[in-house]
């Protein structure tokens, strides 16, 4: 056996090996592609760990080593790996653990507002070790996954939430009052069913709840700020004060005039009132275009279902109806591709 045989025969297994894994690491990104959650995705990432990881080990195990070499080699990346793990526990390899267990879970994705602890914003991309969100301000936070999973988590549901805006009333003014103006408020506000509650009574003020449900979840600041102008239209154009009776026995006034603006926006006719609205757009712009890729996706999985649906009916389809079925496959093929055409650029883009 000549010399070149023998390289060959030495390096041709974990070449071999190499190139497997390039391949499955080719296959793994071409599936990531034409998912939902495309290359971001954390199942993703971790199929990239387990090629490496696999063939990392394949090609010592195939190296000509003897059997004493090999297992000292493997020995001591078992220890390496065990230091790494045992170091990083608390973090790295715990917020990888957080991160399967959201993916499993699925209890949120790109473009849902989400509240932990003090951070409130609209997801933009989920890693296998955090989540990012962008906040209110426009500014991006990378939340570790363990954060998420340790603490409550809430998510606001996308066809729609509940909003409120709390006031304080003295007792001097009974709550029917104080609901019927409030109700007022929340139809004024455009909320759907609002209805007040009674949230606590002080020793000074009764504290009221006014509460709504917005079907429109893409408004969410503007709405709030919005219903919070429109109690305050109801209450001062009404003459109803949104002080307690402690801040009126303090103050250095005469004790029968109101703490109101001299001419309430109610009943100032000379400028007409619109809802404000935030620029939604560019605060949370990262996260509308997550959310846009993610629904974009979402099509073309629901394409690419229909096309299987009738391919498999057209194998058992009759002369008669083939041709119909067949025109179904063409036109969905062209959806489809459209839609595969947008997640690709929008995905470019981002």
């Amino acid at each position: 056996m000549t010399y070149v045989e023998n390289i060959f025969f030495v390096f041709w297994p974990p070449v071999s090996v190499v190139m497997a894994a390039l391949l499955l690491a080719w296959v793994a990104k071409w599936t990531a592609q034409r998912s939902q959650q495309g290359t971001s995705g954390m199942l993703y990432q971790l199929a990239n760990w387990l090629i490496a990881s696999f063939a990392i080990i394949t090609i010592i195990v195939l190296l000509p080593l003897s059997d004493d070499t090999q297992g000292q080699v493997l020995s001591l990346l078992g220890v390496v790996l065990t230091a790494v793990i045992a170091l990083s526990a608390t973090t790295f390899v715990a917020n990888m653990i957080a991160g399967i267990m959201l993916q499993a879970s699925q209890p949120f994705r790109p473009g849902d507002y989400i509240r932990v602890n003090d951070q409130f914003g609209r997801v933009t991309r989920r890693s296998l070790v955090h989540t990012q969100i962008q906040t209110e301000w426009r500014d991006l936070t990378n939340l570790p996954n363990l954060i998420l999973v340790n603490n409550p988590l809430t998510v606001l549901h996308r066809e729609g939430t509940i909003i409120f805006a709390e006031i304080s009333i003295g007792y001097d003014v009974t709550y029917l009052r104080v609901e019927e103006l409030l109700l007022v408020a929340g139809k004024e506000a455009k909320l759907t069913e609002p209805f007040v509650l009674v949230h606590e009574l002080l020793d000074h003020a009764v504290v009221y709840r006014i509460c709504g449900f917005l079907p429109e979840m893409k408004n969410l600041l503007s709405s709030r700020s919005n219903l919070r102008k429109k109690v305050l239209e109801q209450m001062h154009g009404n003459g109803v004060e949104i002080v307690s009776p402690s801040f009126m026995n303090q103050r250095a006034l005469d004790p029968t005039k109101k703490v109101i603006p001299g001419k309430p926006v109610l009943h100032d006719s000379d400028k007409p009132r619109e809802d404000t609205t935030a620029p939604v757009e560019k605060i949370f712009d990262k996260a509308e275009e997550a959310a846009s890729i993610e629904e974009l996706k979402q099509k073309q999985d629901e394409m690419r279902q229909a096309l299987k649906q009738q391919r498999a009916e057209l194998k058992t389809a009759s002369d008669e109806t083939r041709s119909a079925i067949q025109g179904k496959i063409d036109r969905l093929e062209k959806q489809e591709a459209w839609y595969a055409n947008l997640v690709e650029q929008q995905t470019k883009r981002d």
